[in-house]
């Protein structure tokens, strides 16, 4: 594996053609922002790109790849994974592709080198900052679609700027797309604005069954199967609802326990700056930043919940 920087990355796609662009399970705004923008820009310059189908899309962000995706790689495609920390992030569409993906794109910092080439960078927001920069590197100018596509996957990944890992750098990226960007009154009141029925349903259903501990500080949320097919929830519905339980006054970190059809209990961390989510998931395998985090955890959810308040940090 060999780490790039911005401008070595610039040069490794202008020197190639043919780019299948991957994004991760469960793709939330900053994975398939990044992925439009990069495949957009590639486009401009008279590349070949496509994001490559991921069958986890939903209605929120499928707007983002109209016109732009295929799906599957084909024999030469150069195969990009962006936002993808580690192999077990790959949708299941995706696992075929492991020993086969050229180049990661990253920012996560609890991350796992399964490329030939990457460039992460702990220190971005958000991926979407990584792929700005590596535009500019390229001389791509921003056009509309690219300019939303950024603004969503720094947004996002940001909590809308609110998120410690916002810097100045991010507001630099996010002023350059509002610059161009024509949607942007649209783009926030569909991002941060607009809650389903079912959502607010669902964070009444969280808020009468949290488990609190350490005087509030800790509250843990599990979420049974059954209750999100009871409530008919979509994964629209469900994203980012791992921020709702660390939004209640006092507390300080939060887990989301959400049991899978296979078994598997996910588990969602976030915590305020002064903690960090990722070293609860690291005892499960997992990772990403401070936080905010994530883990798999291959019990039954009674013991889950067992393991995580034992990992939480005592306050």
């Amino acid at each position: 594996m060999r780490s790039l920087t911005r401008a070595e990355t610039a040069a490794y796609l202008l020197g190639r053609n043919g780019f299948a662009i991957v994004t991760h399970r469960r793709p939330d705004g900053d994975t398939l922002g990044s992925a439009a923008a990069l495949c957009r820009a590639l486009r401009s310059i008279g590349k070949s790109a496509h994001v490559l189908y991921n069958p986890e899309v939903t209605v929120k962000y499928a707007h983002l790849l109209e016109g732009i995706s295929k799906p599957a790689a084909q024999p030469g495609d150069v195969v990009i994974s962006v936002d993808v920390a580690s192999p077990g992030m790959l949708p299941a569409a995706f696992s075929h592709l492991l020993g086969h993906i050229d180049l990661r794109i990253d920012h996560h910092r609890s991350s796992e080198s399964f490329t030939d080439f990457e460039l992460v960078d702990p220190q971005a927001a958000a991926c979407g900052q990584i792929i700005y920069d590596i535009m500019t590197e390229m001389g791509v100018h921003l056009d509309n679609p690219m300019a939303n596509a950024l603004y969503t996957a720094i947004s996002t990944d940001t909590g809308c700027f609110r998120y410690a890992n916002t810097q100045s750098r991010t507001f630099e990226v996010a002023a350059a797309c509002a610059a161009v960007s024509k949607d942007l009154p649209m783009l926030n009141q569909a991002l941060f604005e607009t809650n389903s029925l079912k959502r607010l349903k669902l964070q009444g259903w969280i808020i009468e069954h949290l488990q609190f501990l350490a005087d509030g500080k800790i509250a843990i949320c599990a979420l049974p199967l059954a209750v999100e097919k009871a409530m008919e929830l979509s994964e629209d519905d469900m994203e980012n609802i791992s921020g709702f339980p660390r939004s209640i006054e006092g507390v300080k970190i939060a887990a989301t326990l959400r049991q899978q059809e296979d078994g598997i209990v996910k588990l969602s961390v976030r915590a305020l700056p002064e903690y960090d989510a990722s070293a609860v998931c690291a005892v499960f395998g997992g990772g990403g930043h401070r936080g905010a985090a994530g883990a798999s955890m291959d019990m039954t959810m009674e013991e889950a919940v067992e393991a995580v308040i034992n990992a939480m940090p005592k306050l």
